[in-house]
This record gives structure tokens, sequence and C-alpha cells, in this order.
């Protein structure tokens, strides 16, 4: 197994960095659409949906969702802001459906409503990359995006393990407990006051109000991000599999790598819309 999440990893890497940091705005949109795709006939099956011609459909309709939401926008670029604000609701109401797991099913419980979730998920996330590839220094922006996910998650696996006695979400997740909860909220926050110094010393001028704005940010796309990997277990739970699918050897599927970063991605873009902060050019 370790074996073959390593060579996953190496083949994945080069793909991402080319992706994120030498692909100009169209091609990096189509890129993103496809792994929203790929996702998509993932969550097709946690939706329930296990014949593949009917997952397959669901992945196109998504796309072409997708690309129905890149061509709306390009003519209403105002109203980008509430589609990440939805996008951000959604995640609210998320946290409402994982606090009453096992209750509640009942409102979720039917195909088409998990489907319609999946739109929730993907959609939004699609936004939010946009948002932040036509934004300056678009790299920086994305690559911090991934390392407060990555971070998060890191300081919750050192700080559950040593301390991790009191479970976050037992009915959800029973790996994940509130000191790993905190051990990552504490390690965004370090990466946030990293971060902040070392753009204060190359990049731009820091103000006290830019500080507070990316810490504020960081905070609320570290809190996210572990509900987006919760909600994505609590379907999986429902639905009675392990792994989204198995398309990475030694990972599982797309949206087992993603889970995080979907409900990460669209909170930081629409918090930096909200405060009205980005890096100058």
């Amino acid at each position: 197994m370790t074996k073959q999440r390593v060579i996953t990893a190496l083949v994945l890497a080069p793909v991402m960095v080319v992706g994120i940091f030498f692909l100009p705005l169209k091609p990096f949109a189509f890129f993103i659409a496809a792994i929203c795709s790929l996702g998509a006939w993932e969550w097709a099956n946690i939706a329930g949906y296990k014949k593949n011609w009917s997952r397959i459909l669901y992945a196109f309709f998504v796309f072409v969702c997708l690309y129905i939401s890149a061509r709306f926008l390009r003519v209403n670029p105002e109203w980008k802001i509430w589609f990440l604000a939805a996008g951000t609701l959604w995640w609210t109401v998320a946290f409402a459906l994982v606090k009453r797991y096992p209750g509640g099913t009942d409102i979720w419980n039917a195909r088409v409503i998990r489907a319609f979730l999946g739109l929730c998920v993907l959609i939004p996330m699609w936004v939010g990359f946009m948002h932040l590839k036509e934004e300056p220094h678009s790299s920086l922006l994305i690559i911090y995006v991934m390392l407060v996910v990555w971070g998060a998650d890191t300081g919750a696996y050192f700080a559950g393990r040593k301390w991790g006695n009191k479970k976050l979400a037992p009915n959800v997740s029973p790996g994940k407990s509130w000191a790993g909860f905190w051990g990552g909220f504490a390690t965004t926050l370090f990466l946030a006051a990293v971060t902040c110094l070392g753009l204060d010393i190359w990049l731009q001028p820091l103000t006290t109000e830019d500080v507070i704005k990316i810490f504020a940010i960081t905070a609320a796309t570290t809190v996210i991000s572990v509900l987006g990997d919760l909600v994505e277990s609590m379907m999986k739970r429902h639905r009675g599999i392990k792994d989204s699918s198995s398309l990475l050897p030694g990972h599982g599927g797309v949206m087992d790598r993603i889970d995080s970063m979907a409900a990460a991605v669209p909170v930081f873009a629409f918090m930096m819309m909200l405060l009205n902060w980005g890096l100058a050019v």
C-alpha cells in the first residue's frame, strides 16, 4: 500500500504543478473541470447510482453545469460572489447534517437529493479556483489554500495521536478528535503568521488590517476544510463504502483527495471577496 501511495503521488505531483503554475486561465478551467468531473463520477456512486452509465451521465451533467456557469459568469462577473456565497452557505447546512448524523438522513436519503448535494460541493469549488486563478499572484494563493488544508490535516494527525481522546464526530469519522482539530487549527494559524512575515518582507508591506484579514480567512478556511472531509465520510458511511473509488491506487478516489479542498477553496475565495483582500500586482 505504501509503495502504491508513493508511486501515485509521484505521478500526480508534476501534473498538479504544471496545472497550477503553467496553465493559462482557459486550459486551467478545463483542468479543474476534469478533476470535478472525475469527482462527480465518484459522487454518483456515493449518491447511490451504481450503474456505470448513470455515473458517466452524472459526470457529464456536472461538466455541462460548469460550462454554463463559466459562460454565465463571463457575462455577469458580478454574480461570482453570489455563487461563492451559496457554496459557503451549503457548508453551514452541511455542518447541521454532520452534527445530526445518524439522525436526519431522511432529509437527504433520496438519490436525487444526494446527487444535488454533489453539485453544491463541486460547482463552488470550480468557481473558487477560477476566482483565485484570475487574481494577481494566483499560484501563490492556490498553493496557500493547499498548505492550509494540508496543515490542518497534518496538525490534526499528530495532535490527535498524542492527545486524541475526545472524538470530534464519532458517528461520522471515529478517527477524528477535538485535540486533532485544535492541533490542525494551531498549525494553520502558525502558517498564517509565517505567510504574513514572508509577504511583508518579499512581496508587499502589510498593514494591521491585512494581517487580521489573512488570519480571519485562514481560520474560516481551516474550519470548513475539516467539515469537507466529514461530509464525504458521512456520505460514504451512509452508502456503506470505504473509498469513493479506486482511481488513485493507495489513495482511494479523487473525492477522497479533494474533499477538504472542495470545501476550503470556495470559502477562501468568498472570504477574500467579502473582506476585499488580495495580493497586489
